[in-house]
Order: structure tokens, then sequence, then C-alpha cells
């Protein structure tokens, strides 16, 4: 199929362009920025719609740059342009997203974002690919099923891509095929400390003790080759501590590689600030979706409401002696920890909330609503369902993963 000359209207949330083919059909695709005018190769073609990548750029935006990683279109396909255009865009389409929903928000929407733009992720997973010349690290090639080799990735911290190639060369040399593996993961704190999780689909997969001492620790799981995910069936065997601890506004904050933690520090404590500013007072505080409680403990809640197994033993750790309450549920069966008149802080999946946490927000009426959102789509659906009885007090947008589309946002509700 040849490729398809576009002109890009502009970016949409999920990081790609969209443009109209000259059959009327809009085209998403990836590669391109507002005002180019691009030759589209399509990846997929629906009757009413299509997307593609661009592989000319006839006419570049002024906000074009060249990007950093040859498999950037895998980790962070918005490397192409500057970072003053990629935090201008991420704000627009912050706005236009509570926009559709009719969400009244504050006139002034905030933009928060660090300088630091690349090698800030402390977490990063990756594939292997292997073939004549060996077994190599390895990404999925957005819009295909196939892979990229990479050394690495220019928005994961140097320590992580230093104990990924270590652990691969080390398989190589074991005699590893690619087809026993799924991937490795490799988390690391701060201090540039790293732990790693390797996921394997071979229930005999044999002990490497050169793995031991690559980094603080190391866990061999098997993950049932029928799912594509790397999801834990069971561990095999384990090297050192695979615990890292980072402080949090002052706090320790204990995770694993499995569990779930911010993989840009600096900008969640910025988050967290202003949770905490708006959420101060010795009214009672309940954080919903909190994970190891990274932000409950940090803010002084009184209990944390936590589903998954994994996050709620480092969420108890983590409470220590505090006379904090942890309880094991999901957040539609534990909706009599709603606080009336007290505080509420969600932090859901891209999910949003609910359907049954928003009815009992309603009913209950927390005085304050502290709403964290990964997805500004799911959450610009829940305050439209909240506004007749809540006023956003400030609306603010995050840039936690430079270099990508994905956005955070922050709304602060009061009654």
């Amino acid at each position: 199929m040849p490729p398809y000359t576009v002109l890009i209207d502009k970016l949409i949330h999920g990081g790609q362009a969209l443009g109209s083919l000259p059959d009327g059909r809009r085209v998403f695709v990836w590669n391109a920025l507002p005002g180019e005018t691009v030759n589209v190769r399509l990846t997929k073609s629906k009757n009413k719609y299509a997307e593609g990548i661009a592989e000319d750029i006839l006419k570049p935006s002024k906000a074009r740059i060249e990007p950093r990683d040859e498999a950037y279109l895998s980790t962070s396909p918005w490397q192409i342009m500057t970072y003053e255009a990629e935090n201008e865009y991420k704000k627009e389409i912050l706005v236009e997203t509570f926009a559709r929903e009719k969400v009244h928000v504050p006139k002034t929407i905030d933009f928060c974002a660090s300088e630091q733009q690349w090698h800030y992720r402390n977490k990063m997973e990756y594939s292997f690919w292997a073939d004549d010349n060996g077994l190599h690290l390895a990404l999925f090639h957005r819009g295909s099923h196939g892979k990229r080799i990479v050394k690495g990735s220019s928005i994961a911290r140097p320590e992580i891509d230093d104990v990924a190639n270590k652990i691969c060369s080390i398989l190589q040399n074991a005699g590893i095929r690619g087809s026993q593996l799924k991937t490795v993961i490799v988390r690391c704190d701060q201090a540039g400390n790293c732990a790693a999780a390797i996921f394997v689909k071979d229930q005999d997969f044999p002990d490497i003790v050169q793995l031991d001492r690559v980094c603080k620790g190391i866990a061999v799981y098997y993950s049932d080759p029928k799912s594509p995910a790397s999801v834990i069936t069971r561990e095999l065997y384990q090297f050192g501590d695979i615990t890292l601890t980072d402080e949090i506004r002052g706090t320790n904050i204990t995770y694993d590689v499995s569990s779930f933690f911010q993989v840009n520090v600096p900008v969640f404590e910025q988050a967290l600030e202003r949770i905490s500013h708006f959420c101060d007072g010795p009214i009672p505080k309940t954080d919903f979706y909190s994970g190891v409680g990274a932000i409950g403990i940090s803010v002084g809640a009184i209990t944390l409401i936590e589903s998954e197994p994994r996050n709620i033993e480092f969420a108890k750790r983590n409470v220590g002696g505090r006379p904090i309450e942890v309880i094991t549920a999901t957040a539609e069966t534990a909706l009599e920890y709603i606080p009336g008149g007290g505080t509420l802080i969600v932090d859901p999946s891209r999910a949003g909330l609910h359907p049954k946490v928003v009815e009992r927000i309603r009913d209950a009426r927390p005085a304050t609503i502290a709403y964290l959102s990964c997805n500004p789509i799911t959450q610009a659906r829940d305050l439209a369902l909240l506004q007749d009885i809540y006023m956003i007090k400030i609306m603010e947008g995050y840039n936690f993963f430079p270099r990508t589309p994905h956005i955070e946002s922050l709304a602060i509700l009061t009654l």
C-alpha cells in the first residue's frame, strides 16, 4: 500500500497526531506534529479510521528535533519535539479533555514539569531477542508485533541500563535461548541501587549463580507463557534483596520490583506537596488505591485502602508503628471508609473511579477530595459526575513522564 500525504491537525490524548486521508477518514499518526505535512504508512485501516506512522516529513514543524534513540517510538515517541513544545501540547490536551466533558475547571490550569527530561525513569522493562550474534535486549516496535534490538533508553536512569545489559550478557554466556525468556524488569532507587526481576517461560530454568551480585537483588520468576504479560506465576529463585527504599517527604517508603511505585520521584513529590497543602489539618484522611502507601503516609492519612497483596505487604511495612490502618479491599468493597466530612485521597488506575465509589462520594460528601490521575480522560468523566456538589479548587497537570505522551493530573475538590 503506497504512503498517503497527510496534513496534521493536532496531537491527541494517547500521543498520536491527527489528520485526514484523501477519502475523508481520520488517521492517527505516530512521528508527526501539528502543522506538518507528512507521508504516512498505514499500519491499520478500518472503515471509519486508520492508523499509521509518518515516514517522510515533507514540511516539518519548528518544534521538531532529532530523537535521541533509534527505537524512540517504542518507549518515548515524543522525543521528536522540543521539551517546551511537549509541555505546551500536554497542557492543551488536558484543557481539551476537560472541556469535552464540560468539567468546570479553574480558568488557570498550571502545568508542572521538572528540568530533568532524560534519564529520569527508575523502572524499565525490556524484552529479549536472539539471533546469530547472540542474545540482546529488545523493545516492541510501536505499530507492529516486531521487536527492535536496543542497548537501553535515554529516558531510563543509566544504572538501570547498565544492570539490564549485564544480565543479558550473563544469560547469553549461560546458553539461555530467547525462547526461554519473557522480559527483565530493572528498578532503582534515588541513590542508584538496583533490583531486577527476570520473567521466564521455562519452569525448569537453570540456576545461574553468575546473576548473584550483579545488583542489590535479582529474582527469577516463572511466568505462564499463555499470558503475554510478565506476571508472576511462581518464584524460582532469588539472589540478594530485591527491596528498595526512597525517602518521600521525610518518610522512608520501601517497595520492590513488582510493587506499585512512581517512576519519577522528584515530580511525584511536587504533587505530594500540593496534596499536603490543600489537605492539611486534623480532619480524618483516607487514601484509596493507596499502593505501598507513598501518598497516604506522607500526607498524614489514617486509613489506607489497597487490594494488591504485594502492595499491602509493603504498605504495612511502611506504616511501621504509626497509627494508620491498612485495609485489604478493593475500593468498591470498602465504601464505608469514604469519610463524611473528612478528606479522601484517590490515585486510581487508568480505569478511574469505580461507579460505586463515585456514588458513595455523592452520599458521604467528604469535605475535600484530592484526585491524582494517570488518565485525564477517566478523571474528567468522574469529575463531571461530581461537579454539581463539588467545586474544583485547583487543577494541575504534571509531566511525570517526559518525552512520552503520558499526562498526570491533580484535582483538589471542595464541597
